[in-house]
C-alpha cells in the first residue's frame, strides 16, 4: 500500500533509482520507491561498471558483491582486426578496482535491491505516476503521496521531468543505429579483455560477461529487431578478429536502438530532482551511461541527507556539468567510432601513432575508469 507521505519519494526502480533509495534508507532518511512496472526487468543494456562507480557503490556496500558476481577486465584495446591500435590497461590506476567489471545491469539491480532490502526499504511495483503538484504525486487509480522532495529516476522518457516542465534539449535527433546481442560464441578474444574493433568494415564491441556468453554492440545501417546468429556471424566475421576467429553457437538475447546524445535544460526544479537518463542520455561508447546515472546517485543522496537548498542547488548545477562531459566525451568517441569508410585507414593509423604516446594512454584509461576529475 502506498504511504500518504514520504520524505523522498522516489520514481524508477533501474539501477540510478535503487541506488538513491539505497543510500538515503542507510543515512535514516524516509524514502519510498516506486516503479510502473510490475517486476524487475531480466535483460539490460548497460553491462560494465567502472571504477569511480565501484568506489561510490562501495559506500553502500554494494562493490563487494558486483564484483563477486562479475568479470574483471583490466584492460581494454582498440584493434583494426588483428592489429592491436591502442592498448589501455587500468591496472596502474589509483584504485582499489584497477578494471573494468564486466557485469549485467539486471545484476547490478539485483545486487541494489538487496541492499535496499537490507536498509529497510522496498520498491513499490506496479504504482504509475500520472501527476505532479509540487511535490505531491497523483498515481494511475487516484492515490496521492505527498512528499518533502521527488527523485526522477525513471529513465530517458521520465514521467516526472516532464510534469515538472524540465526540457530536454529539443526534439530528438534521429540518432545512430546499433544493434546489441549477448552470444554464446567459441574462439575469439581473451575472456578478461574489452575490445572496441575499429575494422574497414565498421565497428564491433567484444565485451566477455560472468555466464560466459559475450556481448556485441555494433553501428549499422538497419539493425534488425532480434539479431539472429547468421547476422551476429558476419558482423564478426567482417570486423573481428581474423586469425582466431570467433564462431556464434546461439543468441541469448538481441536487441536494436538508436543513439541520442542530450542533457536536461535543468537538474532541479524546486522539490523535484533528475539523476541518471531522465538528466542525459548519449551513445554507449565507452560504457559511460549508467555509471553516470549511478554516481548522480549517490552525489544525489549526499545531497538530500544534507537537506539544504544549497546542497541540492550544488548536485544540480555539477551532475549537469558533469553530464555535459560525458555526452560530448561519448559523442566524440561515437563520431570517431562511425567514420566513413573512406576515412577509417587515416583514422587509424592516427591512433596507432597516438598510442605510442604514454599520456595519451593513461589519460584515456583515467577518463574511461572515470577517475579523470577525481577530486
Amino acid at each position: 500500500m502506498l504511504p500518504a507521505t514520504t520524505d523522498v519519494l522516489v520514481v524508477g526502480a533501474g539501477p540510478v533509482g535503487l541506488a538513491t533509495a539505497t543510500a538515503l534508507a542507510l543515512n535514516g532518511i524516509d524514502v519510498t520507491v516506486v516503479d510502473r512496472a510490475a517486476s524487475a526487468a531480466h535483460t539490460s543494456r548497460a553491462a560494465v561498471v567502472h571504477a569511480r562507480t565501484l568506489e561510490a557503490l562501495d559506500r553502500v556496500g554494494a562493490a563487494a558483491p558486483l564484483v563477486a558476481a562479475g568479470v574483471p577486465a583490466p584492460r581494454f584495446t582498440i584493434r583494426d582486426r588483428d592489429r592491436v591500435l591502442v592498448p589501455v590497461d587500468f591496472d596502474g590506476l589509483a584504485t582499489p578496482f584497477p578494471y573494468a567489471l564486466m557485469v549485467p545491469q539486471s545484476t547490478t539491480e539485483a545486487v541494489l535491491n538487496d541492499r535496499l532490502t537490507t536498509a529497510g526499504g522496498t520498491v513499490l511495483r506496479g504504482r504509475e505516476v500520472v501527476g505532479l503538484d509540487g511535490a505531491t504525486a497523483t498515481f494511475a487509480g487516484g492515490a496521492r503521496i505527498r512528499a518533502r522532495r521527488v527523485v526522477a529516476a525513471d529513465g530517458m522518457n521520465s514521467t516526472i521531468r516532464r510534469l515538472a516542465g524540465i526540457g530536454f534539449g529539443g526534439p530528438a535527433p534521429a540518432g545512430e543505429s546499433f544493434t546489441l546481442a549477448d552470444i554464446k560464441v567459441d574462439g575469439g578474444p581473451p575472456r578478461d579483455e574489452v575490445v572496441l574493433y575499429f575494422s574497414r568494415a565498421g565497428m564491433l564491441v567484444w565485451a566477455p560477461l560472468p555466464d560466459g556468453t559475450v556481448r556485441i554492440v555494433a553501428a549499422v545501417d538497419d539493425a534488425p529487431e532480434q539479431p539472429g546468429a547468421e547476422f551476429t556471424q558476419a558482423l564478426l566475421s567482417a570486423r573481428g578478429p581474423a586469425r582466431e576467429p570467433a564462431r556464434v553457437a546461439g543468441v541469448v538475447w538481441g536487441s536494436r536502438f538508436r543513439v541520442h546524445h542530450r542533457v536536461a535544460d535543468a537538474f532541479r526544479a524546486g522539490p523535484i530532482l533528475l539523476a541518471g537518463d531522465a538528466g542525459h542520455v548519449h551513445s554507449p561508447a565507452g560504457g559511460q551511461g549508467m555509471n553516470l546515472g549511478l554516481r548522480d546517485a549517490l552525489a544525489l543522496s549526499d545531497a538530500l541527507v544534507d537537506g539544504s537548498d544549497a546542497a541540492l542547488d550544488r548536485y544540480a548545477a555539477g551532475r549537469r556539468r558533469e553530464a555535459r562531459q560525458v555526452v560530448r566525451f561519448a559523442g566524440g568517441l561515437t563520431r570517431l567510432a562511425t567514420v566513413p569508410a573512406p576515412a577509417r585507414p587515416l583514422r587509424n593509423a592516427v591512433l596507432s601513432a597516438l598510442a605510442g604516446v604514454p599520456a595519451f594512454r593513461s589519460s584515456l584509461a583515467h577518463r574511461l575508469a572515470g577517475l579523470s576529475d577525481r577530486p
